[in-house]
């Protein structure tokens, strides 16, 4: 029998427990110990989705699924066939965590609490014997042929004979990636909403369009729309700035956005509706009466933005202010002058060259017994519980090569 390994794990967020917890599985032989720098484990779980912990999302074809990352998505094609979300869903049930699908494809646990995940995260870990340790600082991790020491910095040592970063966008879990041989993509923010101070925003915080499509630049994002305070929020928004995320960092955040509000219909439609609007409620001010499935306020405001008078009937509704209206609908320019993080939440994009790492066993090309899990990599997902399902199958697939 071959001697039992010192199974070293960096992070105690989603994927480092659950790396954990399946070369635990795997081989009950190995000592697994788990370090988290701060006093708090599982950090991120607690606060997904609003406390409810987005655990995946039903999308069972992986060729489907991979369009959901605006980086990494290529990479994650055969680690997806080997754990995807049904596997994630029959692993929780299996440990007693049932989840539920709700209509939009989100899945939590049927309990709605984030605990719930944390807590058979927890129980799975103690009954694999899995060795936990808190407010563990390390100072440097070097690597030879006698397998990785990492200096503390209370001055103690450990050995590893693996070892597993987990530690998600944290910028010394980065460094020592770099220190053992990577190059990481730089890391900046993913997932955020937008900040614009537009008098056809300002005061319709809580408004909500179905469908929208945004346009920045060379992408296009079409989705439920939120106004906000400070902008605009919502699931479109939310992917924009997932496949933005270079983009606009590159510019400061301050960037022209292009909105058409009624994405469902062509041009010459809405000059139709707007004429066939004008012939059969000529005496109904315009501003008060929309032929469209917008709200209310926005209408209002658009119609004013496009010049229409509050006094204006729809019989006295001009070629030349139809245009204007239509412009307002189809491609209304706003200009986003800054993003604010979304709820708690903070994903990245950037970290570990993924061309550095074999996505069959998550291992290090440069580095070996090196091995990487989660948002340490260069992949990040939209919003939706498909940030959790990277870090689920890169998690499974290192702990199962660890423990051979």
């Amino acid at each position: 029998m071959p001697l039992p390994l010192q199974i070293v794990i960096v992070g105690g967020g989603a994927a480092g427990f659950f790396a954990a917890i399946t070369a635990a599985e795997a081989d009950l032989h190995h000592r697994i110990l788990l370090l988290e720098k701060s006093k708090h484990l599982l950090a991120k779980v607690r606060i997904s989705g609003g406390g409810r912990c987005n655990v995946t999302h039903a999308c069972f074809d992986p060729v489907a699924l991979i369009q959901n990352y605006p980086r990494g998505g290529a990479a994650l094609r055969g680690p997806l066939t080997r754990f995807q979300p049904q596997d994630t869903i029959d692993w929780f049930a299996a440990r007693g965590a049932r989840l539920k699908t709700e209509a939009d494809g989100r899945i939590f646990p049927v309990s709605d609490k984030s605990q719930t995940i944390i807590d058979c995260l927890m129980n799975s870990a103690a009954k694999a014997r899995v060795e936990i340790q808190t407010e563990v600082s390390i100072e440097t991790i070097t690597h030879s042929n006698a397998g990785f020491l990492l200096r503390l910095k209370n001055g103690e040592s450990l050995r590893a004979d693996r070892l597993l970063l987990a530690t998600g966008n944290n910028r010394h879990g980065q460094a020592w990636a770099a220190s053992l041989g990577h190059t990481l993509a730089p890391l900046v923010p993913s997932l955020f909403t937008f900040n614009i101070e537009d008098v056809r925003l300002a005061g319709l915080a809580g408004v909500a369009v179905a469908q929208a499509q945004l346009t920045l630049g060379p992408l296009t994002q079409t989705g439920p729309t939120l106004i906000t305070h400070w902008g605009l929020s919502g699931p479109a928004v939310l992917k924009l700035s997932a496949w933005g995320a270079r983009l606009l960092h590159d510019c400061g955040y301050n960037a022209e956005l292009k909105i058409n509000w009624l994405p469902d219909f062509d041009e010459s439609e809405l000059l139709e509706k707007l004429t066939a609007t004008r012939a059969e409620h000529p005496k109904r001010l315009v501003v008060n009466h929309s032929p469209f499935p917008l709200p209310a306020r926005l209408w209002e405001r658009l119609a004013a933005a496009a010049g229409v008078a509050a006094n204006l009937r729809w019989a006295g509704l001009s070629k030349q202010a139809t245009g204007a209206l239509i412009d307002q609908l189809r491609r209304g320019s706003y200009q986003i002058t800054g993003k604010s993080t979304f709820k708690e939440e903070f994903v990245t994009c950037g970290g570990v060259n993924l061309g550095e790492v074999n996505f069959k066993t998550m291992e290090s090309r440069l580095c070996p017994g090196l091995y990487f899990a989660g948002e340490v990599l260069d992949i990040d997902g939209v919003t939706g519980g498909f940030n959790f399902q990277s870090a689920w199958t890169t998690a499974w697939l290192a702990g199962k090569a660890m423990a051979l």
